[in-house]
């Protein structure tokens, strides 16, 4: 477990305390008990070799040990709204579907009240990416975000969210089902790459017009005080373009030609990962910072204990790692990793930003 780490309620003082397991508040509506779902190492490949940019599984993928990272619990300054209207920032790491922790975590930040409706006024909320698939209603996750954009936007603030490789992937799924596309090793289809990665029939059947044209819109990056929001933690999307603009303009386009390949060649890159982690990470930050603005990358998709080089065995012993209890600060400071590991007994991050660590 980690010690020392800092926690903030509303109106209350930073105070340090030791973290536990699944260490946040469940309001009655969360309290539904749930048999607990093995460690999803991530991303698996679709035939005998993983194609360029695929995330290995867990037999492949490396254990390393870092001592030069930190997570840090948001602190955030107290900010006027008076000037510019704006409310105050948060950020939702991957949701995969957890319905019941994605509303127990937004209810602790006081983003919701205890009916799951918005009541954060003008506040401003981003969500990462990956709303299904691996957890038990991600349908229901898209539903809840299209609610609260609604109800953010009546009452000042905004909730928006960006595209991750799962919504390409569940996307990709609906339109082109069982359709061979060249994944760079042999024969693949979006289909079983859906179902290798955690879909859920049910989504599937509950999917309807209104969520695939709500995903299909979605932006991939954006810059918001001085934060680079991105899904995921790769360089490619420099190949979309040299603007943040540019980027959501041309991933657009790729979905309204509905070329299967062009598609799969989208999804393939925005799963690659770990572009931050290691030596030349920091440069990499600044080669997008560079490029669409920011003083810090803000991202999903990777989970924490990867990235800080914590995974299970294969025989699923018991393994100590460091308990995730907030953002992942790394990179020489640039990033910020939030993707806490909910479908790996983690937590699903909801953080205000700046982050001061």
């Amino acid at each position: 477990m980690v010690e020392g780490s800092m926690t903030q309620g509303a109106g209350q003082e930073p105070v340090v305390r030791t973290a536990t397991l699944r260490d946040f508040r469940v309001p009655p509506y969360a309290q539904v008990p749930r048999e607990p779902l093995l460690p999803h190492p991530g991303n698996v490949a679709v035939g005998d070799e993983p194609p360029e940019g695929y995330t290995p599984t867990e037999r492949d993928l490396p254990v390393i040990n870092r001592g030069d990272t930190v997570q840090v619990q948001a602190v955030p300054e107290t900010r006027p709204t008076g000037e510019t209207g704006r409310g105050p920032l948060f950020v939702v790491g991957d949701v995969h579907g957890y319905l019941d922790e994605l509303l127990a975590a937004l209810h602790e930040q006081g983003l919701v009240d205890a009916d799951g409706r918005w009541s954060a006024g003008t506040a401003r909320l981003w969500f990462l990416g990956d709303f299904t698939d691996r957890g038990p209603d991600g349908i229901g996750v898209i539903d809840l975000v299209m609610r609260l954009s609604a109800e953010a936007a009546a009452a000042g603030g905004y909730c928006k969210a960006l595209m991750g490789n799962h919504e390409l992937l569940l996307l990709g799924a609906k339109r082109f089902g069982d359709t061979p596309v060249n994944s760079g090793a042999g024969t693949a289809t979006f289909q079983a790459a859906w179902l290798l990665n955690g879909g859920q029939k049910t989504d599937m059947e509950r999917l309807q017009d209104v969520h695939l044209q709500w995903m299909a819109r979605l932006d991939a990056v954006v810059e918001e005080d001085g934060h680079l929001l991105m899904h995921s933690d790769t360089t490619a999307y420099l190949d979309y373009g040299s603007t943040v603009e540019d980027v959501n303009d041309t991933v657009h386009a790729i979905l309204t030609r509905n070329d299967a390949d062009e598609c799969w060649d989208l999804f393939r890159k925005l799963t690659k990962r770990f572009a931050f982690r290691d030596e030349g990470g920091a440069q990499a930050v600044r080669d997008l910072m560079s490029t669409y603005g920011g003083q810090r990358v803000v991202h999903g998709h990777s989970p924490i204990p990867y990235l800080l080089g914590e995974v299970g065995s294969e025989e699923g012993e018991d393994v100590q790692r460091t308990v995730v209890d907030g953002p992942h600060v790394y990179a020489e400071g640039l990033a910020i990793a939030m993707d806490g590991g909910v479908t790996m007994a983690g937590k699903l991050l909801v953080v205000q930003l700046p982050l001061h660590d």
